[in-house]
């Protein structure tokens, strides 16, 4: 059979039948479908279609061991959103994307400890409970924290500036599923624009910023773990985040305190920001009652 634009896609389709893996046949057969149906929507001449293969390979040459342009991209494009919007679970705390910062493993650190190992900013305080949906609290359950600095930048953005590690922590919770950690109040800040992501921005017309936020992977046995961020409440760019990640019942107040006695139990000074913010994981269906 000629190979023609009428014949084009129940080919390509053929050549997956041989496939033993019934899901990746699915995933093939679905991509070559939708993929053929994008190019003969756009009519792509054989310049543009060179200039796309151009910037995939361009955004694969931007990655490193501490940068991750492909799940940028993913990000822009609301792909991570709703690929995690769509594989979240009710029971539990609203998930959100990794981004592509989480790069690099976060350090053991005891609760109470502090991330922030510059010491340059207003001391603030995050804490709060790991929960099932039932309300019982999960001891010993992890949380992996990572986020920017006051100024918006992450460790390895700045690896001649901050030391390793800044800014990330891995906790236990106690026996009654608290935490708490002594960071600095993140700032906004704009995804890294110097790749092929940047330019497709400038492109659209599409801002790059990102609002204030902590990012948290939490996990306990006989749970589903989640992916989550807590964002500063009032931030900037809170309505138009560049990767769609804000959930409203993420928004979360980072409160100043002048309380005395509450800041020396968390080794602090006034004034202080304090933030509570808990996470609620779903049974794991294994585990379900």
């Amino acid at each position: 059979m000629d190979f023609t634009v009428e014949t084009a896609t129940a080919a390509v389709v053929e050549s997956f039948q041989g496939t033993k893996d019934a899901r990746l046949r699915e995933l093939m057969e679905s991509l070559t479908r939708h993929l053929h149906a994008f190019v003969k929507d756009i009519e792509p001449t054989l310049d543009e279609w060179e200039a796309a293969i151009g910037f995939l390979t361009a955004t694969g040459q931007k990655c490193d061991d501490t940068r991750q342009e492909f799940v940028l991209l993913s990000d822009v494009l609301g792909v991570s959103m709703l690929v995690e919007t769509m594989n979240g679970d009710e029971q539990g705390t609203e998930s959100t994307v990794l981004g592509p910062f989480h790069m690099t493993e976060s350090p053991r650190r005891e609760l109470g400890d502090s991330i922030d190992l510059l010491g340059t900013g207003r001391p603030c305080v995050v804490s709060g409970r790991v929960l099932s949906p039932d309300g019982t609290p999960l001891a010993g359950a992890e949380l992996d924290v990572w986020q920017c600095t006051e100024d918006g930048f992450y460790d390895v953005q700045q690896p001649d500036v901050q030391p390793p590690g800044n800014g990330r922590g891995l906790f236990h919770t106690d026996v009654e599923g608290r935490y708490w950690f002594r960071t600095v109040v993140p700032s906004h800040y704009p995804i890294p624009t110097d790749g092929p992501v940047g330019g497709l921005l400038r492109a659209t017309g599409r801002h790059p910023y990102r609002p204030a936020h902590v990012h948290f992977i939490a996990s306990a046995p006989g749970h589903r773990p989640v992916t989550t961020h807590a964002f500063v409440a009032g931030s900037p760019y809170v309505d138009s985040d560049a990767v769609f990640a804000v959930k409203r019942g993420l928004i979360t107040d980072f409160t100043e305190s002048q309380d005395q006695q509450e800041a020396e139990r968390f080794g602090v000074t006034t004034p202080f920001r304090h933030a509570t913010f808990d996470i609620v994981l779903a049974t794991a269906p294994d585990h379900a009652p």
